[in-house]
């Protein structure tokens, strides 16, 4: 007897058999950490696959999708219909602040107060507000993006909060790329310890999300606080080669 085919990356049967095992595992580690499931939101990364698999995860009613460059998110969510919210989870280039605008609801990867003021800019050009979340490198990985300390983080978010287009919401980090188990929650550890500590000043209404975990650390992240994780492996299966 032949065994059955295994769906293709990024199809909607890859999604279809994909996704109730991550929400269930999502559950699960949520419930491990004493939480409530329904505190963690799950953002399908559609980054590296085809608009098909954009429009397959919209149709399986997942409501939040990121990307990680603008110039892909521009041509692959043209005209896509909703209801959907698309966030940048990538670094974003200030020449590439206008049309960010126009394309997310959110920028989760607010790492200088530059890259900040050059939204601004263009979002008062357009009357819009956005929101924003701070990246902190928790890794030291020079590879990564994200302000390189929380002190940096802390010392520039006043700067940020005062630009009126701009909501500041939460906090991102991407975890260290390793099979190191205490390096990864130290990752996390420090991030929910800085978010703890933003939000209870009690100066940024809406301060609520803590974005971080991937397909390979997620359920760590959740454990360790994180109030939505960003997915792409677990949920379309390996991308090609770029």
């Amino acid at each position: 007897m032949v065994g059955r085919a295994e769906p293709e990356a990024g199809s909607p049967a890859f999604l279809q058999s994909a996704l109730p095992e991550v929400m269930e595992r999502i559950r699960n580690a949520a419930r491990r950490a004493g939480r409530d499931p329904s505190e963690v939101v799950l953002m399908a990364v559609t980054k590296g696959f085809p608009r098909e698999t954009a429009e397959a995860a919209i149709a399986a009613g997942i409501t939040l999708l990121g990307e990680n460059r603008v110039q892909e998110a521009e041509l692959k969510y043209a005209e896509v219909p909703g209801p959907y919210e698309l966030h940048l989870i990538g670094h974003l280039q200030r020449n590439k602040a206008r049309t960010a605008c126009g394309l997310f609801s959110c920028v989760q990867s607010i790492d200088k107060i530059e890259t900040a003021e050059a939204l601004e800019q263009r979002l008062t050009e357009r009357g819009k507000l956005m929101d924003v979340l701070l990246e902190l490198n928790t890794s030291g990985e020079e590879s990564k993006s994200g302000f390189r300390s929380g002190n940096d983080l802390l010392s520039s978010l006043e700067s940020v909060g005062r630009l009126p287009h701009l909501r500041v919401r939460g906090l991102m980090t991407v975890g260290p790329l390793t099979d190191e188990e205490d390096r990864v929650r130290r990752s996390f550890g420090s991030l929910r310890e800085l978010f703890e500590k933003v939000r209870s000043a009690g100066s940024l209404p809406g301060f609520t999300v803590l974005s971080m975990g991937m397909s390979g650390d997620f359920e760590m992240a959740i454990e360790e606080g994180a109030t939505l994780v960003r997915i792409g492996t677990a949920l379309f299966g390996q991308r090609g080669q770029a």
